[in-house]
């Protein structure tokens, strides 16, 4: 999956190859679809949602590089908690937000035996993130309907980079949004 799906598809984060080859797509998926856990699409986890592909997983998680180990991560979206997994592993302090509490009662045990919990994980609105523990050096979101919400926007650090795909016009556009404040 690794050399086919990210590094022949040019994603060249180290760290996030890295993450990729450690932990393990299969046990975040039901059972029955563990065949299919490593193929180059998204895969159903119940409850009406998906883990995304490989190739999008990696795309979003390689544009953190800038992101120093130990930087503060907002997940928004955790859903069965690869994303999570991938992040802790490479170092970040991440906050998880899951709106399915069954989802995140899954993910939970899973990273646990994995052991990589995330720092926080809140079942909740992830649109209003998570203003007590901003702000976030990192801003990652499974998606947000017509734009990220000022809330979120508001609790990201400077410098610190959001990612997140959007709906548009006609398709989804992944957005990575770098913040810097002017000197």
């Amino acid at each position: 999956m690794v050399q086919q799906q990210v590094i022949e598809r040019d994603i060249t984060s180290s760290r996030t190859i890295e993450a990729m080859k450690a932990v393990p797509r299969h046990v975040f998926l039901p059972h029955s679809l563990w065949g299919r856990a490593y193929d180059d699409r998204p895969q159903q986890i119940g409850h009406d949602q998906t883990i995304s592909q490989p190739y999008i997983v990696s795309l979003m998680t390689s544009q953190f590089d800038s992101v120093q180990e130990g930087g503060r991560f907002l997940e928004i979206g955790s859903g069965c908690g690869y994303q999570t997994a991938l992040l802790v592993h490479m170092g970040f302090e991440v906050h998880a937000v899951e709106i399915v509490p069954e989802l995140a009662r899954l993910s939970e045990k899973i990273l646990a035996k994995l052991g990589l919990s995330p720092a926080s994980l809140t079942v909740g609105d992830g649109r209003l993130g998570l203003p007590d523990l901003a702000p976030f050096s990192g801003l990652l979101a499974a998606a947000f309907a017509a734009g990220i919400p000022d809330q979120c926007l508001q609790q990201l650090a400077s410098p610190g980079v959001i990612v997140a795909p959007v709906e548009g016009w006609d398709r989804h556009l992944l957005v990575a949004l770098p913040k810097n404040d002017p000197p």
